[in-house]
């Protein structure tokens, strides 16, 4: 046996030879083939990043920048592809991130307090709006409802989670009430507003453009506004960390992209008007009063709306509608804005 174990020693080295040969095989077939649901890039033995961005509402600065094609454009320029997702409001948006479907999304201040709270690996990396008109309490053209003090026993919707989530409790607070003083119904836009136009809710807390487009179809009637109470509630743009930490000159990339897409938006609004009434069959009276309600920005987190964004996390805590208290400080991120803006500049570009 010996003898034998002897003659045949140099097999080993032969097997350890072939299996390193398949294995450097099996790289090589890997490296050319994409990974699910990415594309090969151009390079051999690369993958092409997918860059994943969220939209919620058919107009505002991303939903006009998927329509012109502006991100598929920078992207391609750095070797990257951009999917869309759309969602109805700003939760679903950390739903994506958390599970590493969504890289890039716009929402309110409420949805990143929610989504700090549940743990998700994000970071808010500009301010997008100071939020004061964005979200209103809107009733039934025909409600007898004049204060707030009188929604005490209503029937309420609102999406769970969402900006107007934060801003019923604020206008409760202010009237002196409870969420236990009224019946608050969770509903997504597509469900609140059927039952705000049959009366099966009594009113809805809402944001733009649900707003205007309540008051011009039906007539509605807007009982308060974050403009009326004062109340500042900055919007963000969102990251997945994993993304930021992996491309930071692709998470600039965006920034920069959206800051430009911004520019030519906010000075061209009739013609961007145009486009979305063509575009998404809308009635011009709707898009151009949420266009002028809207004054979209992008901004660095100031120590402004650093204080905003803080306090209203504190505020969700002491109703309880947090279960603990937050540093909001954690996840916010300037680094990548200011980088965004520096290279930006002042440059218009038309599309």
């Amino acid at each position: 046996m010996q003898a034998l174990q002897k003659k045949h020693s140099w097999f080993p080295l032969l097997i350890v030879l072939s299996l390193l040969l398949l294995t450097a095989c099996g790289k090589a077939q890997n490296a050319s083939s994409p990974q699910q649901g990415q594309s090969a890039a151009t390079s051999v033995g690369k993958e092409k990043v997918v860059v994943n961005i969220g939209i919620q509402g058919s107009t505002g600065i991303l939903s006009y920048a998927r329509d012109k094609g502006a991100f598929e454009e920078a992207f391609a320029k750095a070797g990257a592809e951009v999917r869309w997702h759309e969602f109805a409001s700003g939760p679903p948006h950390f739903e994506a991130i958390a599970s590493g479907r969504l890289d890039f999304g716009a929402t309110g201040g409420t949805p990143v307090v929610s989504a700090q709270t549940g743990g998700v690996d994000f970071k808010a990396i500009a301010v997008t709006s100071d939020g004061k008109r964005n979200n209103a309490i809107v009733i039934p053209k025909n409600s007898p409802i004049t204060d707030i003090k009188e929604l005490k026993g209503k029937k309420i919707a609102v999406a769970k989670g969402s900006s107007a989530y934060n801003f019923l409790y604020m206008v409760l607070d202010r009237a002196g009430l409870k969420a236990e003083d009224v019946q608050i119904i969770h509903l997504q836009p597509d469900e609140a507003r059927p039952a705000l136009d049959t009366g099966a809710i009594d009113a809805w807390s809402t944001w733009e453009p649900y707003v205007t487009t309540a008051l011009v179809q039906t007539q509605a009637k807007s009982l308060v506004t974050g403009e009326d109470l004062h109340i500042f509630a900055p919007g963000f743009l969102i990251a997945r960390t994993g993304f930021t930490a992996e491309h930071p000159e692709l998470t600039v990339l965006f920034l920069k992209t959206y800051e430009e897409v911004r520019q030519y938006y906010v000075s061209h609004l009739d013609e961007v008007t145009d486009e979305f009434v063509k575009t998404k069959k809308l009635e011009r009276e709707i898009v151009s009063k949420v266009l002028q309600n809207s004054s979209p920005i992008l901004s660095p987190i100031t120590p402004e709306f650093a204080k905003a964004h803080q306090e209203q996390a504190d505020f969700l805590y002491s109703v309880g509608a947090i279960k603990k208290k937050l540093d909001t400080s954690q996840v916010l991120e300037s680094k990548f804005v200011e980088q965004a803006l520096k290279e930006a500049g002042e440059k218009n570009k038309p599309f």
